[in-house]
């Protein structure tokens, strides 16, 4: 791993990386390692699932001493899930060096966090909101970071959090070292660069394309029973780990309700259930203890699992991007992956061509499974 990246790396991390499997950098990695141990900003375009958390989470547990008692590094996620899960990554890779990460979302008592921050912290990861909380109130030590992680920045610009991000930024030292990444670019998130950073360097991570390559597209026209299709076409596909997207909280526990009358092993996540529930039933997805996850956008950003082998979008997508999100959560880690979506009204076809234009590709008509 250390020859890999050309950098002496301590032996903790080292240790770290070789327990984790981490064996040969992605192109992401490879890219962003050498400028982060550098301190230079950075905005990266690559999609989710290239193996961006260890790009930024590597040389940033290098860099930080376990001598530091508050928050030096800040990483800003546009989920709870996605807070959670780079919380987790990061205590991996800076586990011999008794790093401590804490998560800052909503939805978790503030008493909790705060407690959690008067301890030893060395990272702090974790939703606009409550981290802007915790900066107004104190608890958060603004003027002693010096690392500033903005991750999936096109999801929090989504989500109407742009302006937060602002926010928090003016807490921050100026002399700080910024990293950025986004799986699209909307002027607004360039802006944001623009406005915020220092002289940076880009990476865009071209070969992946704006989806990844080893992902099968197929569009399948679904103007009668939607339901039906979706069970046939499951059936066909038989898959071992399969996401299931709707655009509501309510279409989702509507198709759970159906699909579990059917005996499928399947579960629900939505914006509308518990923190608690919500990471357990991440967990047990992650664990296979299901196959089937019917989810929302929003509670499918914090999903990073390398073995989904399938994802169908129930209803179309609305936003073209939400196209490429949903989609890379399969053909992870250079693996086969299938993405399927449903067209069921002609109102829809619109949706259809901005994402067709926006990936470059028509998506392969199927005629439904026969009986």
């Amino acid at each position: 791993m250390d020859k890999e990246y050309g950098h002496n790396f301590s032996e903790e991390i080292l240790k770290a990386l070789e327990e984790l499997g981490y064996t040969e950098p992605t192109e992401v990695q490879e890219r962003v390692i050498p400028l982060a141990m550098e301190d230079k900003d950075i905005v990266v375009q690559s999609q989710t699932g290239s193996g961006k958390t260890a790009a930024f989470g590597i040389p940033l547990c290098e860099k930080i001493s376990w001598e530091e008692n508050n928050p030096v590094g800040l990483v800003l996620t546009p989920t709870r899930e996605l807070a959670v899960q780079v919380k987790e990554e990061l205590t991996n890779i800076g586990r011999f060096k008794r790093l401590r990460v804490a998560a800052l979302f909503g939805k978790q008592p503030f008493s909790y966090q705060e407690r959690d921050l008067k301890q030893k912290t060395h990272i702090a990861v974790g939703t606009p909101g409550r981290v802007l909380d915790h900066l107004n109130r104190g608890t958060l030590k603004g003027e002693e970071i010096q690392y500033l992680i903005i991750d999936e920045a096109d999801e929090l610009l989504n989500m109407g959090f742009i302006e937060e991000v602002g926010e928090i930024i003016r807490y921050l030292p100026k002399d700080r070292v910024t990293m950025l990444f986004s799986a699209t670019m909307p002027e607004q998130i360039k802006n944001l660069c623009r406005e915020y950073m220092k002289a940076y360097e880009s990476i865009k991570i071209e070969s992946e394309g704006i989806t990844a390559l080893n992902i099968r597209h197929y569009l399948y026209e679904a103007r009668e029973d939607k339901d039906w299709l979706l069970m046939d076409i499951t059936k066909v596909e038989n898959p071992d780990s399969c996401i299931i997207f709707c655009n509501t909280k309510e279409a989702v526990d509507r198709l759970y309700n159906k699909l579990k009358a059917k005996d499928y092993p399947c579960n629900k996540l939505h914006g509308g259930l518990e923190q608690e529930d919500r990471l357990r039933i991440m967990k047990e997805f992650k664990l296979g203890k299901f196959i089937y996850l019917i989810t929302t956008d929003v509670a499918g950003r914090g999903i990073d699992i390398d073995n989904v082998n399938l994802v169908i979008n129930y209803d179309i997508p609305e936003v073209k991007e939400g196209y490429v999100h949903r989609t890379g959560r399969t053909g992870r880690a250079g693996r086969e992956g299938t993405a399927i979506t449903f067209i069921s009204e002609d109102r829809q076809e619109r949706f259809l061509r901005d994402i067709e234009e926006y990936i470059g590709f028509s998506l392969e008509r199927k005629e439904a499974p026969s009986r």
